[in-house]
């Protein structure tokens, strides 16, 4: 193995790390910069906004573009002012620019959803229609609407100090927030319940973080940089994830899901999509050695599509239209 004074050769500067300035992804880039350093290499964290960041007073459904939250940030990496992009797996859509590469996951956190709330009493099953849900993500809408319909909602906008603030302040009863965010902001306190993953299935990537590189990186920087940074089941799992996605085209704006469990060699895919009054919901579960990630996350993508999946999001789409 080459040590740390080898790896720092193929750096002639600091590796500049690109991030939304939000603290959440300011956490996501010094976690990255911290294990790049370990290593002996200086980096440099610098902060892009993206449309995502600027556009406040809109649901994520209603701006209905790809890459809200990387765009941007995936234009630095084009130019070359930076060198590595850091997201939020989640937030990076399925297809790829030919440009662009994934070179690494973080391990992946605890991907579940959870209900947040200053009130400790606080459970989804004791909620009417005189409370408040706040989320901006039209796949936990639509859960909310197919398990829990009396429970009214609304849009959540704003990085998640903005949203805890306004939870504070009463705007909502509660929250539905991703537990790796809660948990990397110190927000785990206010905790109250913890939404079962296997029927409240949480989004393409949630709980990992995502290393993004232009093609044009030197591939000896890119191999080094993915042995660092690189966890493979959790690539593994993401693979799968991104598979039925792109394969579904299912977007930000698409109350989608999807969550590839790994035991043993065998991958587990479940994922699916529900429509967004919660009516009707088309979820499918499969199996394949991990070996074979992106097919298992193709076929069960044809499997929701040959269940009703296609026609779900047809009718989505004539609803937003």
């Amino acid at each position: 193995m080459q040590d740390k004074k080898t790896y720092a050769n193929l750096w002639e500067k600091p590796i500049r790390i690109g991030t939304r300035g939000s603290k959440l992804a300011l956490w996501q880039a010094k976690f990255i910069a911290e294990k790049i350093e370990a290593q002996g290499v200086p980096t440099e964290i610098i902060t892009i906004e993206t449309k995502g960041d600027k556009i406040l007073n809109k649901s994520l459904a209603k701006i209905g573009s790809k890459g809200i939250f990387t765009a941007e940030i995936e234009d630095k990496l084009r130019d070359g002012s930076i060198d590595i992009a850091v997201h939020s797996a989640k937030d990076v859509q399925a297809d790829l620019a030919e440009d662009l590469k994934i070179i690494a996951f973080s391990e992946r956190e605890n991907p579940a959803d959870v209900v947040v709330s200053f009130n400790k009493n606080t459970k989804l099953t004791h909620f009417d229609n005189s409370f408040i849900v706040g989320t901006s993500s039209t796949r936990r809408v639509a859960l909310l609407r197919h398990m829990y319909p009396n429970i009214r909602t609304a849009d959540a906008r704003g990085n998640l100090t903005t949203r805890m603030k306004k939870l504070e302040e009463g705007y909502y009863d509660a929250l539905i927030l991703a537990y790796a965010g809660v948990l990397r902001m110190n927000y785990h306190e206010y905790i109250v319940q913890y939404l079962d993953i296997n029927t409240f299935v949480p989004a393409v990537g949630q709980g990992a973080i995502l290393v993004e590189a232009s093609c044009e990186l030197n591939e000896a920087q890119a191999q080094q940089l993915r042995q660092w940074l690189n966890h493979e089941p959790t690539e593994w799992c993401i693979t799968a994830e991104r598979a039925f996605l792109k394969e579904f085209q299912g977007g930000c704006s698409v109350p989608v899901f999807g969550y590839a469990k790994l035991e043993n060699e065998t991958l587990t895919l479940t994922a699916g999509v529900v429509s967004l009054d919660g009516q009707r919901i088309v979820k499918q579960t499969a199996q394949a050695h991990y070996l074979q990630a992106e097919r298992l996350g193709i076929e069960v993508a044809q499997q929701v599509i040959a269940h009703g999946g296609r026609e779900v999001i047809q009718s989505l789409k004539k609803h937003t239209s």
